[in-house]
């Protein structure tokens, strides 16, 4: 191992630590507030939702999945392909910034739109970093990848540690999954974004919430990304020589 993956492996361990740090108070009051909420709303109303968001990610998917050009990474170190990635979230956290300040400020309506816009972004910021660590996801195992990459950045305490533990040891436990669990999939991620995405819809304040929310979503989904890649590169322990 060289000194660059030591140095990523050590890193690996302390982004790790603060990840499965237990959510603060306000976020545990949040959490709470929105399973009671969702207990209360009709099942079928659930199923619209989850449908919607299923078709909205494959078709994502799908669209990515043509526009992605895969890298040769033969020459290419980590470092190379973590600087690489670095470029990637700078520019897609510019253009999630942009697009939440657009909508954020054009009230109501458009702010509803944010909600597809930035995860189209997401999921096209996901499959680029796929193709900066050379996996191809034109295989469906690599899409299944990508989407529990996606879960890891925006779920609770408890789903984060599972999604965790997923991705650590993927090569066993891929050959378990047969697809994402839908329903569960959305439910996170509309409780993890809800509320910054209410207040986005505010008149006055809905621009400058819509570009700082996005701003940090995309921060957080390009630090997960990484890690997480890194994570299938140098396995979860270091290999010196």
């Amino acid at each position: 191992m060289t000194k660059y993956e030591l140095q990523a492996y050590e890193e690996i361990q302390q982004w790790k630590r603060k990840l499965l740090k237990r959510a603060n108070l306000v976020q545990r009051i949040s959490k709470k507030a929105q399973v009671k909420i969702n207990e209360k709303i009709p099942e079928k109303a659930h199923q619209i939702i989850t449908d919607a968001i299923k078709n909205m990610v494959k078709m994502t998917i799908a669209g990515s999945s043509f526009t992605t050009k895969m890298n040769d990474i033969r020459n290419m170190s980590l470092e190379d392909r973590d600087k690489e990635l670095e470029q990637k979230i700078s520019l897609y956290r510019k253009t999630a910034t942009i697009e939440g300040a657009g909508t954020g400020a054009a009230g109501l309506l458009v702010g509803l739109a944010d909600f597809p816009l930035l995860l189209s972004i997401k999921m096209k910021f996901l499959f680029e970093a796929a193709a900066v660590y050379g996996f191809d996801t034109k295989e469906y195992e690599e899409r299944l990848f990508i989407l529990h990459v996606f879960k890891l950045a925006f779920s609770s305490d408890e789903k984060r540690r599972e999604t965790l533990e997923i991705i650590e040891n993927w090569e066993e436990r891929k050959k378990e999954i047969i697809d994402m669990d839908w329903q569960e999939f959305q439910q996170e991620y509309r409780d993890y974004i809800d509320f910054v995405k209410m207040l986005q819809l505010v008149p006055g304040i809905g621009a400058v919430v819509g570009a700082y929310a996005n701003y940090n979503l995309l921060d957080q989904l390009g630090e997960v990304a990484k890690n997480a890649y890194r994570i299938r590169i140098l396995g979860s322990s270091p290999k010196l020589y």
